[in-house]
């Protein structure tokens, strides 16, 4: 079975509702009703009543139970603004402001997941990836012992000219610019923890530099050693080894000559890169050029799921994507 058939799957099994407060967009409803009509969640689209019932009815949405809330008069609405005030009135948020914040369809969303109205939440097919995170950090918060909310994409390699197949993870790739050690041996245990759920197996994580194993010394290559000795510290079972190159994490024949000691062998699932710029260009040359099937990026260390999207996005990409978030919310 590919690993998105048993993400599919893993979801079909358990939905949970899913609320997209971008629900005015027609790729929006589109993915919508597919979700509903394949068993994958119920959904809750956010936004103006008759502008979503037009795209539903475009869009063939006869018998398919989808629920429409809109901010500016739905009756979840004082009950979100009077939350979210009691949640940020110690940052100089009013009731005025508060009631103001949540007529926003992404605060809205946020504060349904929050208050238990939905198990999780889609955004960023017209947001930014910033406001689509500020949301979810601001309504839903971290996890508790998190340290720090990062997010990572499900690589996958499925194509008949992939030598390797199956999912990994690439992270950090969307959200966190420059980790330190600390930062970075959080973005791989929650890595870890997120292939595991997500792809079903053991997570073997790679911590990813342009040194492998002391081959460069370097404040750079210190740091990428250091994170990975404190996720040996905390999570002794974790199968993990770091600083290593790209090529010997993945390649069996290189980690033999490169790093013949290594405890993954050249079979890391997780790749855990040194900061935003070399994690965002790996997994665009790998999409690219390379003809992986990017999701993401999925957020992860968050108390309940929320997930963004790439404005260029199309419906099957939401579709998959709502997947990832019922499977995250059990």
């Amino acid at each position: 079975m590919k690993p998105l058939e048993r993400i599919l799957l893993a979801a079909k099994t358990s939905p949970r509702r899913i609320v997209l407060p971008e629900g005015e967009d027609p790729r929006v409803v589109e993915a919508a009703l597919r979700t509903v009509r394949e068993g994958v969640a119920e959904i809750i689209l956010v936004g103006r009543h008759e502008i979503i019932e037009q795209r539903l009815a475009s869009a063939g949405s006869s018998g398919i139970p989808i629920a429409i809330e809109d901010p500016v008069n739905s009756p979840l609405t004082p009950r979100l603004a009077m939350a979210y005030h009691e949640l940020r009135r110690t940052k100089g948020v009013d009731e005025i402001a508060a009631a103001e914040a949540v007529r926003s369809p992404l605060m809205f969303a946020a504060m349904m997941v929050r208050e238990g109205e939905a198990d999780g939440t889609v955004g960023g097919a017209v947001a930014t990836t910033a406001d689509t995170v500020r949301a979810a950090l601001q309504c839903i918060g971290r996890a508790p012992g998190v340290g720090l909310v990062s997010s990572f994409f499900l690589m996958m390699l499925c194509q008949p000219h992939h030598v390797k197949k199956g999912a990994f993870v690439f992270a950090d790739c969307g959200l966190v610019v420059d980790p330190d050690a600390a930062g970075l041996a959080d973005i791989a245990r929650m890595s870890a923890r997120s292939y595991e759920a997500l792809a079903g197996g053991a997570a073997k994580v790679a911590m990813l530099s342009f040194s492998t194993n002391g081959s460069a010394a370097h404040e750079r290559v210190s740091k990428v050693a250091e994170a990975t000795r404190m996720v040996r510290s905390a999570d002794p079972d974790l199968v993990i080894d770091g600083e290593l190159q790209f090529d010997t994490a993945f390649v069996e024949a290189v980690s033999a000559a490169k790093a013949p000691n290594s405890a993954l062998h050249g079979e890391a699932n997780v790749f855990v890169f040194p900061n935003l710029d070399a994690a965002n260009i790996g997994y665009k040359i790998a999409q690219r050029i390379g003809g992986a099937e990017a999701i993401g990026p999925i957020l992860q260390g968050l108390a309940k799921p929320a997930n963004d999207l790439s404005r260029g996005c199309t419906a099957d990409d939401i579709f998959h994507m709502i997947a990832v978030t019922v499977v995250q919310a059990n």
